[in-house]
């Protein structure tokens, strides 16, 4: 392109008149031969450069011969050692060597090919949504554990097991540690957990809660390293336990044991002690109205008379409370909690 300016008009013109000279300098080449013809050589009166006819392409060229390749490596810088210059300089160029001396004149440095070797890697902490209890007591269950961090956030689930990613840690014995880990979905649920929970009382026992640090052990085994879940197969997942669903509210087992009240007086069976068997007899018979019965206890010494039915669910333990049958008449109907 042309510019505007005084010098760049007088750049052009310099560029043209050294362009003129060049084609002035060129040597002037003959006319194409003749087919009958024999002379298919020329040589270039200045340099003594020989040209040979190429019938194909209806060109003269250089004939490459020893004198040339010699007046090439003068002028070019080439040593008598390269012999097969003519056949590497022939020979297709490879694109990573390409894109290696682009790289160089461009004085930029590529990658090594080399991948760096595995090892231990540090979890950025913006990222980290581990969370590490301390404090537990010996006698605490997962799901008690479980129930506790739910408080806070959402638990991530395993992609694998489709189980929350919560442990409880145990020495070589087996035995409970009193300390655990829980995996959360979101960062902010860390922040959270620490506030609400660090320093609270559960079980009776004080917890400490702090973000989990990874204290790295050992060599490094790529062998126990997991292999990298697809980043879809990540987000769907993420994407369940964000979404709207129905969820399952698990109901505690003692919500199945219905309590009966005033059922018989205690010495009643000082002179009559089948009267134990019939009454637990009776009230099986009546509760099988709503549900399945797993088992039935008569406190034969206790002094409000009291008898114990537990339910196969919940829900039939709702359905026995909430129906005032004449056969109940006089006694009284509780849950087991209530007790």
């Amino acid at each position: 392109a042309h510019t505007m300016s005084d010098d760049g008009k007088n750049d052009d013109s310099a560029e043209a008149k050294s362009f003129v000279a060049e084609l002035k300098a060129a040597p002037t080449l003959p006319a194409p031969p003749d087919s009958n013809d024999s002379q298919k050589t020329f040589v270039d009166p200045q340099d003594g450069t020989v040209y040979e006819w190429d019938g194909e392409k209806r060109a003269w060229f250089p004939k490459v011969d020893e004198d040339f390749i010699a007046m090439y490596q003068t002028n070019y810088g080439f040593t008598p050692e390269s012999k097969e210059w003519s056949k590497r300089a022939s020979e297709p160029v490879a694109p990573v060597e390409k894109k290696k001396k682009k790289a160089e004149k461009s004085g930029i440095k590529m990658k090594a090919d080399e991948t760096p070797p595995a090892g231990w890697f540090e979890i950025d902490e913006s990222k980290n949504t581990n969370v590490y209890v301390r404090g537990l007591a010996e006698d605490t269950t997962l799901e008690e554990f479980t129930e506790l961090m739910s408080k806070c956030g959402i638990i991530m689930e395993d992609s694998d097991t489709n189980k929350p990613k919560i442990k409880l840690y145990q020495d070589k014995e087996g035995h409970l540690k009193g300390d655990g880990l829980c995996c959360y979905l979101k960062v902010e649920s860390v922040d959270l957990a620490i506030r609400l929970l660090d320093e609270s009382t559960f079980k009776g026992e004080k917890l400490t809660v702090e973000k989990a640090k990874f204290q790295l052990k050992g060599e490094y085994n790529a062998t126990f390293r997991k292999k990298k879940k697809g980043k879809k197969r990540k987000t769907n997942t993420q994407e369940k336990l964000l979404g709207w669903r129905e969820l399952t509210v698990k109901r505690s087992k003692n919500e199945r044991i219905v309590i009966f009240k005033n059922m018989f007086d205690p010495k009643e069976f000082e002179d009559d002690p089948v009267a134990i068997t019939e009454i637990k007899d009776d009230v099986i018979k009546e509760c099988k109205k709503f549900g399945q019965v797993k088992k039935s206890i008569v406190f034969d010494r206790h002094p409000e008379g009291v008898v114990s039915v537990a339910f196969k669910e919940p829900e039939m333990a709702d359905e026995c409370i909430s129906v005032r049958h004449d056969w109940f008449a006089g006694r009284s109907l509780c849950r087991f909690d209530d007790f």
